[in-house]
């Protein structure tokens, strides 16, 4: 096969995304070792990036030590990125001269709003020796920005490829095709293309974009790649393997291999919210927060992206909750305790009729259903779900109360409920986690200003092994618990087993 087009995989700096730009050394090295067998030309990775508050592995800063580590084991070319939201012709010094003769091409992330600074940033990195390639963003939306396109003719001379990236991958292959077919009207610039796959048409819009004459095209190991990923480098070298290309698939297969264990962890690829969001050609960024957020359910992420499709803060609003006085408020957690002593905590509410019982979590609201006192019921990310579950319409007697108007993640409600549902008008005790199920039922609390506030079910997690979920929610408590105390001067006493250190401890059969 005579190829007129060259590939550049950026696993590295794609898909550090996923992993903070931290790759295992040996993974790196299996997939060196493969790029040099593999038609691929350039490898790019990683970004070359000013200091910052946010931690970055080794590939999101590509210290010049590195760098040289892999041009002495790589045969291919070498790019790396810059963004150039965050970096100034002023940079340069600290950017790109320390890596001369060390990397080949610097790529530009721009956003297309910037292009006039972008296009005299390149013009300085050309001037250092550099190949240039001009990464403009955003490329289903080129056409909300007034001027853009004539601008374009100003690339000529300046950069070695102007790289057309679909950063929503929500572009069609008649898109791709009419794009290119515009830009080339307007300059003879090297074309080339990055695709994302949140509609599963990477490939084909790479293809079309071949067939239009591109002189490069990108792709990643397993698709690794920022939200829904990147086209598969592998499934671009199989489909031109069939046209004459030579790929030796055993090196391919070991590259594969080594990632796997990162695709298992992460989980990268195109789901329904990555959908939504190309479609509608939706920021990435947010809805990949979302999706790496293991507090959000797979429902309520969906709801996020469709009111965010439909340009609304929340898909409803409700009343705020009206003032009611308890002197007591008993909180109840989905931990195991709750449900182990079930029947003490039931004869501890019929003791204290003035107390009112706020559910966290739906998990064991069917078990409290006959209890007489009011009870309140927290619906955060997919407790409607879990309550529809657990309560039939006709067991339903309370009050649905939700987070402050609008939330991150919309409104779901039970039907039933519907009429009988509240928000909150302000979180006032923290700043923190203002979504979080037991961030509302405390606050539910301090509205109906008790003396005395109890909880259950906030066992902890003792003598085990945490998942990352499990980890963060223990860490989301303990902060909760003691800022509550802190704004409230009032102890949170746990009735239940619990190894919060921010509780007090107290049997629930001493009150019986």
């Amino acid at each position: 096969m005579e190829r007129k087009f060259q590939i550049l995989d950026c696993t590295l700096r794609d898909g550090g995304y996923y992993t903070d730009w931290d790759f295992a050394p040996d993974v790196v090295g299996t997939y060196l070792d493969a790029v040099n067998t593999l038609p691929i030309d350039y490898i790019e990775v990683g970004y070359r990036n000013n200091p910052d508050k946010t931690y970055m592995g080794e590939y999101g800063y590509c210290p010049v030590s590195s760098l040289r580590r892999i041009r002495e084991r790589c045969d291919k070319k070498i790019a790396v990125m810059i963004n150039e939201k965050s970096s100034r012709v002023e940079d340069l010094p600290y950017l790109v001269a320390p890596i001369e003769g060390v990397v080949d091409m610097i790529r530009i992330a721009v956003d297309p709003k910037n292009i006039d600074r972008a296009i005299n940033l390149a013009k300085h990195i050309k001037e250092a020796g550099f190949e240039v390639g001009f990464n403009l963003m955003y490329m289903s939306k080129w056409g909300e920005y007034e001027g853009l396109l004539p601008k374009f003719a100003q690339l000529k001379d300046v950069v070695t490829i102007f790289n057309m990236v679909d950063s929503f991958g929500s572009m069609m292959p008649e898109d791709v095709a009419s794009t290119i077919s515009a830009i080339q009207e307007i300059t003879d610039c090297p074309l080339g293309f990055h695709g994302h796959n949140n509609l599963q048409m990477a490939l084909i819009n790479t293809l079309t974009a071949i067939k239009c004459g591109v002189k490069s095209v990108d792709g990643t190991i397993l698709g690794m790649g920022r939200g829904a990923g990147n086209l598969n480098i592998e499934l671009l070298l199989t489909c031109l393997n069939r046209q004459g290309l030579e790929v030796d698939f055993n090196v391919l297969g070991d590259a594969i291999t080594a990632y796997m264990p990162l695709l298992r962890q992460h989980g990268w690829g195109t789901t329904l919210p990555y959908m939504i969001s190309g479609a509608n050609s939706i920021p990435q960024k947010e809805v990949m927060a979302w999706c790496t957020n293991r507090a959000y359910s797979f429902n309520s992420i969906v709801r996020a992206v469709d009111n965010k499709r439909n340009h609304i803060a929340d898909n409803a609003h409700f009343g705020i909750l009206p003032t009611a006085h308890y002197d007591e408020v008993l909180i109840v957690g989905g931990g195991e305790s709750a449900a182990e002593h079930v029947r003490a905590i039931k004869e501890f509410t019929e003791m204290h009729p003035n107390m009112a019982v706020v559910f966290a979590t739906a998990r064991h609201a069917a078990r409290f259903k006959d209890v007489k006192n009011d009870k309140y019921y927290v619906l955060v990310g997919n407790e409607a779900r879990r309550m529809e579950t657990v309560m039939p319409a006709g067991e339903f007697k309370g009050v649905c109360v939700l987070s402050p108007y609008p939330r991150a993640m919309g409104t779901e409600v039970p039907s039933y409920a519907t009429k009988d549902t509240y928000e909150l008008e302000k979180i006032s005790f923290t700043d923190d986690y203002v979504d979080s199920c037991t961030t509302v039922a405390l606050q539910t609390a301090i509205e109906m200003s008790p003396t005395d506030v109890f909880v259950v079910g906030y066992d902890g997690y003792r003598g085990q092994v945490l998942s990352d979920k499990e980890m963060e929610l223990s860490s989301e408590n303990r902060t909760l618990f003691r800022q509550f105390e802190k704004f409230t001067s009032i102890p949170l006493v746990s009735l239940t087993p619990s190894i919060y250190r921010s509780l007090h401890v107290k049997s629930i059969y001493q009150y019986l």
